[in-house]
């Protein structure tokens, strides 16, 4: 390690781009019985910046269990949760560290971050109306998010990572959830005796949609923003491929093409639907469908409801099938899934590609 102060030295080398050697530096200082709580914090951030972000949740840990009421120590325990993108939990020990301490602003500015990762904007600007100083490009990301129409891909990640554990037996047990068989009916009516099909799933979760449409697959792809939901469906083994994306931008691909693209209970996180359509007729074989489900909008061409998705009207889905080159082979009232036990109101959308 460079002569001086060891810590200093170890800052050195991280802001050099030697953040690799830090780490084993400050490691053997602590192993040697040499280094305390403000080694450990910097060994952190030292192996934070090489990218060993398990290593550093290791460390952090081992921070927070030698010292419990040190708000530094939870604040770092909860920037590395941030890093290894455990949010629900790294806001818990953030807001520990400003119980121990309220004028740690830097664990408030991290709140804010956390949020703004979940795409919650609302939550992110709660926190930096808290900061004397809140920075410029936090606020206006958090605008960005607010001003949408879309919902925000990390809110969507995060939620749905939260829910993977018990996604299948909340969906049906709890909300009814009908729409891969709604869909799968649909696709019996508008394509009748088709098989062999390339198919794509969109926001395939679990894999719910999948294995209603298995049967009809020659190749079932699947796409997902939450690795949780996408670790669950390669658990059925049923898909060719699955990849983690947002679904714009899988279907911004030029290829492969498909006989069938899926979105079940999907484009409810999505208001303006126009770059999906035309996505996915540009990705459509010749003959091939595109089936949907979505909620009824009350007017206009779409709305955020009150559960933060997204409704569609009739008039607007007909209008944007004919702008993207797509026949509107099947439009009929479903109810995807229920809410405090009631249906819940919607279409379900079949669209070809001449």
């Amino acid at each position: 390690m460079l002569d001086g102060d060891p810590i200093e030295a170890a800052e050195a080398l991280i802001a050099s781009g030697k953040a690799d050697e830090a780490a084993r530096d400050l490691r053997a200082r602590l192993a040697a019985g040499r280094g305390g709580l403000l080694a450990r914090l910097t060994l952190i951030k030292a192996l934070l910046a090489s990218g060993a972000k398990q290593d550093a949740l290791a460390e952090a840990r081992e921070a927070v269990s030698l010292n419990p009421d040190i708000a530094v120590a939870v604040m770092a325990l909860g920037e590395t949760l941030v890093a290894v993108e455990a949010l629900p939990t790294a806001i818990a020990e953030l807001q520990r560290a400003l119980r121990l301490d309220p004028g740690l602003s830097r664990a408030r500015e991290l709140i804010a971050g956390a949020w703004l990762a979940a795409g919650e904007a609302d939550k992110a600007l709660e926190n930096l109306r808290e900061l004397d100083d809140p920075p410029a490009a936090m606020i206006a990301a958090a605008e960005a998010i607010k001003a949408s129409s879309r919902s925000d891909p990390g809110y969507v990640r995060h939620l749905f990572d939260q829910f993977s554990a018990d996604y299948d037996s909340r969906m049906i047990g709890q909300l009814s959830y009908a729409a891969p068989q709604i869909l799968l009916d649909l696709a019996r009516m508008v394509m009748p005796g088709r098989d062999e099909l390339a198919i794509l799933d969109l926001g395939c979760g679990t894999g719910l949609a999948g294995a209603a449409f298995k049967p009809l697959a020659a190749r079932l792809d699947g796409v997902d923003l939450s690795p949780a939901m996408i670790e669950k469906a390669r658990a059925r083994q049923i898909y060719d491929s699955l990849d983690v994306a947002d679904l714009e931008t899988a279907l911004g691909f030029p290829e492969p093409c498909y006989d069938l693209i899926l979105a079940a209970d999907t484009l409810v996180y999505l208001g303006d639907l126009k770059p999906v359509f035309d996505a996915a007729s540009a990705r459509l074989n010749p003959d091939g469908y595109f089936l949907f489900t979505v909620e009824k909008a009350q007017g206009g061409d779409f709305e955020l409801g009150p559960k933060r998705r997204w409704r569609h009207s009739e008039t607007y889905l007909r209008r944007l099938a004919e702008d993207s080159s797509l026949a509107v082979a099947g439009l009929v009232a479903a109810a995807p899934r229920s809410e405090a036990n009631q249906p819940v109101a919607g279409f379900a959308v079949a669209l070809s590609r001449p």
